[in-house]
């Protein structure tokens, strides 16, 4: 029996229709704000990712699922493993930037090989959210406000907390890293095994590791703030002004670096204590060199590449649906509000009445059986879940009437035929 491949899911119907709840109101939130949706490829180039999110990290490292074409020379591919890359490539590509500050938001499948675990898997999905053009940090602030919108609208507003920390510019941060990777050498041994790796590749992922030994080890460890310049702080004192002019409650957590290369100044989390280890649902911040990075690909480097400053953000949709259920959990929506069971004789009767209750009532979803014995399709909709049946025969045709049974109670009464048309007569429960 060929089965889905491991850390690859299906969402079957049940499951389906509260995704489709979740992401109509987080759509709603981002139209709020005048965000357009961009719908962009699931392969890339894999110099993309590798240019993009950095040759040392996880990722591209361990992660990436890459393979190559038929073409000739084979281009290497890759399923993409995150969003924002594609995003800024699309942007590059049809020169939306050109006089405008596009805002735009994409959902779907993401890619990563990894083990997998609740919550977390190989193909997994997510909103992500990408605006650009404007540096200042009132737009960093915008799409924080925006996240703790969706919290609410969700009914998640008292299980989030908000971590912020600015990571500075590339000059700051390089000033940092050496005088972390200078202190952590020199206690090299007493790191856990994948800080040593870290060490030499990507050290301020040290400062997010797991492990209690390694945390112990950064207290006394230099701060990233203290190496932060004057804009770099006016920049995040700014941010945080504005998230408390909105009423945002937020907390300063100085190991918070993220994991990909290309985020500058603020980086933000939002994390709940409701889902175990897998805390983070929606995380992000400000990649103000990734365009001019993107677009010096192929350049022979001697002129600068003009970059365009950005902010973004993505979660992931199975943690977060994880959350709602948890904290809030979407109803079950009904499959079918009406079932029409129709005679074999008049069975085409039937199909012109289900149809025209769906022009009609767009607001119902109306079901029926194949054209079986009236008993066989009675059993469908005892099955189906439906609030009503209608039944239609050679008597109801001939006196224009329907009978309709209440699928609850049992009780079935005569009404003329156009009595659902109306929604005096029955509504959705």
């Amino acid at each position: 029996m060929i089965k889905a491949i491991k850390g690859f899911n299906d969402i079957l119907p049940a499951q389906s229709a509260k995704w489709l709840h979740l992401e109509s109101i987080l759509a709603d939130v981002l139209g709020r704000y005048g965000y357009e949706h961009i719908r962009l490829p699931i392969v890339e180039q894999t110099d993309l990712f590798a240019r993009a999110i950095g040759g040392a990290t996880d990722i591209v490292e361990k992660e990436m699922y890459s393979f190559t074409d038929k073409s000739e020379p084979p281009t290497p591919l890759a399923l993409r493993p995150e969003g924002t890359a594609g995003a800024v490539r699309a942007v590059i590509e049809h020169n939306l930037l050109r006089g405008d500050t596009p805002k735009l938001w994409y959902i779907g499948p993401m890619f990563r090989y990894e083990r997998p675990q609740k919550g977390r898997y190989r193909q997994f999905h997510q909103l992500g959210v990408e605006s650009f053009g404007s540096a200042l940090p009132d737009a960093d602030a915008e799409l924080i406000a925006m996240t703790h919108l969706m919290w609410q609208e969700l009914g998640l507003k008292d299980e989030m907390r908000l971590e912020l920390n600015s990571l500075g510019e590339i000059d700051e941060r390089h000033a940092y890293r050496e005088a972390l990777v200078a202190y952590l050498t020199d206690k090299q041994e007493q790191l856990d095994e994948d800080s040593k790796r870290r060490l030499t590749t990507n050290p301020l992922r040290i400062l997010d590791s797991k492990e209690a030994s390694t945390q112990a080890l950064l207290a006394d460890a230099p701060k990233l703030a203290e190496f932060l310049g004057a804009e770099s702080k006016a920049h995040f004192e700014q941010v945080q002004a504005y998230l408390t002019a909105l009423g945002i409650e937020f907390e300063i957590n100085p190991h918070l670096v993220r994991g990909l290369d290309y985020y500058n100044k603020t980086v933000f989390e939002w994390v709940t204590d409701k889902l175990g280890s897998q805390a983070t649902v929606c995380a992000g911040g400000r990649y103000d060199g990734l365009v001019g990075q993107l677009k010096s690909i192929g350049t022979d480097n001697t002129k600068p590449v003009k970059s365009e400053p950005a902010v973004g953000f993505a979660m992931g949709l199975e943690r977060l649906l994880l959350l709602v259920e948890a904290v809030a959990p979407i109803a079950e929506l009904p499959v079918c509000d009406i079932f029409v069971v129709a005679h074999p004789e008049v069975y085409s009767a039937g199909i012109n009445y289900a149809q025209d209750l769906r022009y009609n009532r767009p607001d119902l979803r109306v079901k029926m059986a194949s054209a079986t014995s009236l008993k066989a399709q009675m059993k469908k909709a005892d099955k189906s879940g439906a609030a009503l049946t209608v039944i239609i025969a050679q008597q109801e045709l001939d006196d224009n009437t329907i009978s309709i049974k209440d699928m609850q109670t049992g009780e079935q009464q005569t009404v003329a035929t156009d009595w659902l048309s109306s929604k005096e007569n029955f509504v959705r429960q």
